[in-house]
């Protein structure tokens, strides 16, 4: 009986070690078989990774021909939803022939930036080049440029280096003793103009006070001596009380001191005499006060259609928000308050409310 009891141990003590065996031998080759499809995966992955690119190319591909297969198939059953025609998509005209964009002697070209320029740049004189080819190439008179460059005519060749304003005027230095208004009087421009620009720096913003040796530059000024283009003052006509729709009259009297440009969004009528200022069209007043950003005394008419018009600058205003008005109603007087050098009326229009040149609507 012992025996046999010890036998059964032995054969026990067998099996757990046999088992114990068998166990460790699965785990092993588990790990094995894990370690191989790790590498194998790597392998993969990298291969997958190389051919992303055509992968991706055939997949874009097929997209969109189901796309192009969808839309043969739906676009009768959309043509049928619109009411009151019969047109088959398929069986339509053709359109016309698509020119080619492609030239075979295409030639050379200098490429001006459409940004707006801030300051004095050098331009290289190309081959062909004229005083008024390079003027119209950027949005300068021809004067301006044989001013700047101390020009007699048209004397220039290919290599020469010239300065190109950024506006049609003058280019100042500051001399000791020059004020903006002495400046705008000596190259026949307005004050006003020179404090508009938006790359003139002053010492002082409320004085306009000048830094000696500084470059300002003069819109729409002339040299004292110059025999070129004669200037021409425009006088607008008296704005009458008449009444009317849809059209605009002159908001008031005096001569055109500075013209519509991107940097100055309307135009000056300036007048010594302080004229009254009208309503250019008949609307709502609305606002009629003091306006912090530059305009001093301002009015603004809404015409209810479309079209607003601004008056600033005004010594005087006589009318209040909210009160209507006929075109060539009296709405105040011209002054030269806010932001102003002298005594005018800065006129805008804005048309579904963008401002636009008021010399395209004035009547």
């Amino acid at each position: 009986m012992d025996e046999t009891f010890e036998t059964l141990i032995e054969i026990w003590e067998d099996i757990k070690t046999f088992l114990l065996e068998l166990v460790k031998f699965i785990f092993k080759n588990l790990h094995i078989g894990f370690l191989q499809a790790e590498e194998r995966k790597d392998v993969v992955v990298n291969a997958l990774y190389r051919q992303r690119g055509k992968l991706s190319q055939r997949l874009t591909h097929t997209g969109m021909g189901v796309l192009a297969a969808l839309g043969v198939m739906i676009a009768p059953i959309i043509s049928q939803e619109f009411p009151g025609t019969s047109v088959n998509p398929w069986t339509g005209a053709t359109g016309g022939m698509v020119l080619s964009a492609f030239t075979q002697n295409p030639g050379l070209d200098t490429q001006v930036s459409s940004k707006v320029r801030d300051s004095i740049i050098n331009y290289t004189v190309q081959d062909g080049d004229t005083v008024s080819s390079i003027a119209e190439k950027f949005g300068v008179s021809a004067d301006t440029v044989r001013w700047q460059n101390d020009l007699t005519g048209d004397m220039i060749k290919a290599g020469d280096i010239i300065q190109i304003l950024p506006v049609t005027g003058i280019a100042h230095k500051v001399q000791k003793g020059d004020t903006v208004y002495s400046i705008a009087k000596k190259y026949d421009a307005e004050s006003q103009a020179i404090v508009d620009f938006p790359f003139n720096t002053f010492a002082n913003d409320e004085t306009f006070e000048l830094a000696i040796g500084q470059t300002i530059i003069v819109p729409d000024g002339a040299m004292p001596t110059a025999v070129y283009t004669p200037r021409i003052r425009q006088v607008t006509p008296n704005a009458g009380s008449v009444v009317a729709s849809g059209q605009f009259v002159w908001p008031t009297q005096g001569f055109i001191s500075q013209y519509f440009s991107w940097y100055h969004p309307g135009i000056d009528i300036a007048n010594n005499a302080l004229p009254l200022d009208v309503a250019a069209d008949a609307g709502t007043i609305e606002y009629a006060g003091w306006d912090s950003a530059g305009y001093g005394n301002m009015v603004l008419i809404n015409h209810g259609n479309g079209f607003k018009t601004r008056y600033g600058h005004l010594s005087v205003i006589m009318v209040i928000p909210g009160q209507t008005v006929k075109r060539g109603d009296v709405i105040g007087r011209m002054g030269s308050t806010g932001y102003s050098t002298g005594p005018h009326t800065h006129f805008e229009i804005y048309q579904n409310g963008i401002r636009v040149n008021p010399l395209l609507f004035l009547k």
